[in-house]
């Protein structure tokens, strides 16, 4: 009698294992075929290909800090919701990674990042709100006002779009919306492979975009003592700290990251680049966030990781004047050329004569150029590159409108 309920027992396991058997035979063999995480490493299936077929990714991936903590190809490559599935050499791949990929492990510096600039707002600087849904445009418009809901850059539909394509979205792409429902693109800071906290803490990272007339905080950063301290210290070093970790003997000299960013000493890191500001620069006459208290405390509680309080508010009282100043010089410039619209010395349409781009570059190039010169310790720029050419402009803007009145 003994017997039975272990015969019983036996059949029943035997008849389990042999339906599983069965089922799993049924399964697509691209589910069946996949490997173990220690076959695609950097060592295993995956670059058995690539050593041959863009084997750069494989160099890649070795020097990465995801290759030392066993993360594998297949880890950062494995679909997640809402995205496009394809089978590949016995794996399945996503067709696309975004920066929901990147989310599965780090969700609170994704989380961060929706709430910046570098999200949907920086895209609908070129293209308004196509593309958004509405649930992406109301958390942005949250933060940040009238940045997404806005209609499409002028200046942008009238180069044309393959001038958009090959430009403006070069750049503002940090921000797209992608098809699985997430915004932007961590690799943009990053890189794709390498996935480095280094890359993001270097300058010319920043630079890709933050460049040029319009922007020109790279150029800056490198008139600047910080910038000039930092090449003479980059080689000393240690670019890779964890953010949580990071201290001045790390970075004894900040780059853009540092100041924007990171958590030095043991303050608080962020992926949300707009934390710590407390003007909007960026605008014709500049006006206070509504986090400017805030973004005051965060900044200089920051700069005094190196700095005493005194010169750091000292720096803050001299950058607030030349806001000031070139708010005053550019609103006067700004009411001049509106008087000239009303009298209808202009038309109503967009960049269709000279004027339009004298009051463009007066605020967009030369207005910008002197705030952020102030902010960021670029005395060429307040001056030469900023303040001389918004008394320049300002002469053009009233010999342009002079002509106008004498035609009449």
């Amino acid at each position: 009698m003994r017997f039975q309920p272990l015969f019983v027992a036996v059949l029943l396991a035997t008849s389990l294992i042999m339906a599983a058997l069965i089922i799993n035979s049924k399964r697509p063999t691209v589910e069946t075929d996949q490997p173990s995480a220690a076959h695609v490493t950097a060592t295993g299936k995956c670059a058995s290909c690539h050593r041959t077929t863009a084997s750069a990714v494989v160099h890649e991936y070795e020097m990465s800090e995801h290759a030392v903590q066993g993360i594998s190809c297949l880890d950062c490559h494995q679909p997640t919701d809402g995205q496009e599935e394809v089978a590949h050499n016995g794996f399945v791949i996503a067709t696309d990674l975004t920066s929901k990929n990147c989310a599965t492990c780090h969700k609170t510096q994704y989380d961060q990042f929706l709430r910046s600039r570098h999200a949907a707002p920086a895209m609908a600087a070129v293209t308004g709100p196509a593309g958004f849904t509405e649930e992406q445009i109301e958390f942005a418009e949250l933060h940040h006002p009238g940045t997404v809901r806005r209609p499409a850059n002028a200046l942008s539909m009238l180069e044309g779009q393959a001038a958009i394509d090959s430009g403006c979205v070069k750049c503002h792409q940090i921000g797209a919306p992608n098809a699985d429902g997430s915004i932007g693109s961590c690799t943009e800071c990053h890189a794709r492979h390498n996935s480095s906290i280094r890359l993001a803490r270097t300058p010319e990272t920043c630079g890709q975009c933050h460049m040029g007339p319009d922007h020109s905080q790279l150029e800056i950063y490198h008139e600047s003592k910080h910038g000039v301290l930092f090449v003479d210290q980059k080689a000393d070093m240690n670019l890779e700290a964890k953010p949580a970790a990071l201290t001045t003997a790390d970075m004894p000299v900040p780059t853009c990251a540092t100041c924007h960013m990171s958590g030095l000493n043991g303050t608080g890191f962020t992926h949300d680049t707009t934390e710590r500001l407390s003007w909007f620069l960026y605008a014709p006459v500049s006006k206070k966030r509504p986090t400017y208290v805030q973004g005051q405390v965060a900044m200089k509680s920051t700069c005094q990781q190196c700095h005493s309080s005194g010169t750091v508010e000292r720096f803050y009282e001299e950058a607030e004047q030349i806001v000031a100043s070139t708010n005053t010089k550019i609103s006067e410039a700004l009411e001049l050329i509106a008087a000239a619209r009303a009298d209808g010395l202009m038309t109503s349409e967009p960049f269709d004569e000279e004027l339009d781009f004298l009051e463009f570059d007066i605020w967009h190039y030369y207005g910008r150029t002197a705030k952020h010169g102030a902010f960021m310790g670029g005395a060429d720029f307040v001056q030469w590159h900023g303040n001389y050419e918004l008394l320049h402009y300002r002469v053009k803007i009233e010999s342009a409108i002079e002509e106008l009145r004498a035609a009449i």
